[in-house]
């Protein structure tokens, strides 16, 4: 996707975004409508920008966990999507998208195609600045006179003035106790591999760890592709995430005026809030939109006591069910073919079958399986390790991790930090990459508004140094 307009003049400054996904895309199509800038790269292997691992599976049981009425690419186009789903035509084969309530739920490619074309549409748009799509992926970032220089795989090099990186979540940690059996046939150390479905029969007893969202969507492709043998699903504390009901009412609850200080006392207006309305769906509706505030007010200590303590109880709360997930998990469950429960990996043994040992509570019993599918989510504490870029920045001491372990040590404004402790003004960090600092940043919403914030600091960036 190259555009190849008149040039703009010296002074002008050339970005690279690194990550081509939902993320890198928003970011790109931000800055398209920047003065200043004489070339926005994205870096990015796949042939199709903005659906990123995501938005890209191409299977029909994974669908958007959010109404399509509120996913957006922009902070100002509400509804845009859903109008687009409208003329576009992008549901005619799925009738079970739209719900009798209205509410419409489409595969997730759906919405990476949408993202693509408003990419698209942004790139051709007069006056944007000029555009390129390397189909590639980058392996090292390293500084280079007052820019920075970007080995890919491919061999080449794309030198540029600015860096934004939007890479890819790392994959899920395997448990300590499962480690050495983690090489064994059927032991699916990343549930996103694209040949799960088929490497699982209908007849094999499958563990899965973990219960909350990527574990619907494992039980539903495997629903889809016609397993009927028993599923056991266990996390530490087996809580399930909710299921996503219709919104009746706005968000309820200020929780930035006279902030809470403890984890403790956030749960204690939280729960107040929820008796007061009765409802807890509003409630996290309103943490979630006041969430930098709420975090920016916990100091350090606090903020590991919530991560200790009540991030398991939030996650499965703030992102919830798509209502076909959950009626799929009713059916197996009352089928006697899925079981979610508490339970603590003890060891694990392999010897043509899965023999694992797990406690529930006192109890202590080993089960057998033909199967084992770690959905425990990104491990974001070894991002600096598993990621190349981050590894040669890190090396470079451009960047540092942050001290909760949820990715890299970051300003407001989106800069990462250095091994020095002072904020690298021409390199960004956009996504969940950047949530220490910003609280709430995995939803769609908050990385489409961070998404917006780095691209408004880049061009604040080529302004000042223009």
């Amino acid at each position: 996707m190259d555009m190849h307009l008149p040039q703009p003049p010296e002074r002008c400054l050339r970005v690279a975004i690194i990550g081509g996904g939902f993320t890198g895309a928003v970011v790109a199509l931000n800055l398209l409508e920047s003065q200043g800038i004489s070339e926005v790269t994205v870096i990015e292997p796949r042939p199709r920008l903005g659906a990123g691992l995501a938005y890209s599976t191409p299977d029909p049981a994974h669908r958007v966990n959010v109404p399509a009425v509120r996913l957006l690419v922009h902070p100002n186009e509400p509804g845009a999507f859903h109008a687009w789903l409208e003329s576009s035509g992008a549901l005619s084969d799925d009738p079970e998208a739209e719900l009798p309530d209205g509410r419409r739920y489409p595969r997730r490619a759906v919405f990476g195609q949408y993202v693509q074309q408003r990419l698209a549409q942004a790139v051709a748009t007069p006056g944007a600045a000029p555009f390129r799509h390397l189909h590639a992926s980058a392996l090292a970032v390293r500084p280079r006179g007052a820019g920075y220089a970007i080995t890919l795989d491919n061999g080449a090099e794309h030198t540029a003035d600015i860096a934004v990186l939007a890479v890819s979540h790392p994959a899920p940690a395997v448990p300590a106790p499962l480690r050495a059996i983690a090489a064994a046939p059927k032991f699916f150390a990343n549930p996103w591999v694209s040949d799960l479905r088929q490497r699982i029969a209908p007849r094999d007893k499958v563990l899965i760890i973990g219960t909350a969202l990527s574990t619907a969507d494992v039980i539903a492709a495997l629903e889809d592709e016609g397993h009927h043998n028993q599923i056991l699903a266990v996390s530490r504390r087996g809580l399930v995430s909710r299921e996503r009901r219709p919104t009746l009412t706005g968000p309820a609850g200020d929780f930035t005026t006279q902030p809470s200080h403890t984890a403790a006392a956030l749960l204690r207006r939280a729960r107040q809030e929820i008796a007061r309305t009765g409802m807890w769906e509003p409630v996290i509706e309103a943490l979630r939109n006041q969430g930098g505030a709420i975090w920016a007010a916990l100091p350090v200590d606090e903020r590991r006591r919530f991560l200790r303590h009540l991030r398991t109880m939030w996650d499965v709360h703030r992102y919830q069910l798509a209502p076909q997930l959950a009626a799929i998990l009713r059916a197996k469950a009352a089928r006697g073919e899925l079981r979610m429960q508490a339970a603590r990996l003890q060891t694990g043994t392999y010897d043509g079958s899965f023999h694992i040992t797990l406690r529930r509570g006192d109890a202590v019993t080993t089960e057998s399986f033909d199967a084992i599918i770690n959905c425990t989510g990104p491990d974001h504490s070894t991002i600096i390790q598993t990621n190349p870029v981050l590894a040669s920045l890190s090396a470079a001491g451009l960047l540092r991790p942050d001290i909760h372990g949820l990715g890299l040590d970051t300003t407001p404004n989106a800069n990462p930090i250095n091994t020095a402790g002072q904020p690298v003004r021409n390199l960004f960090v956009a996504g969940p990459l950047a949530r220490a600092c910003a609280g709430e940043l995995m939803g769609l919403p908050q990385v489409t508004e961070h998404a917006a914030l780095v691209a408004h600091q880049v061009a604040k960036h080529v302004l000042v140094a223009g």
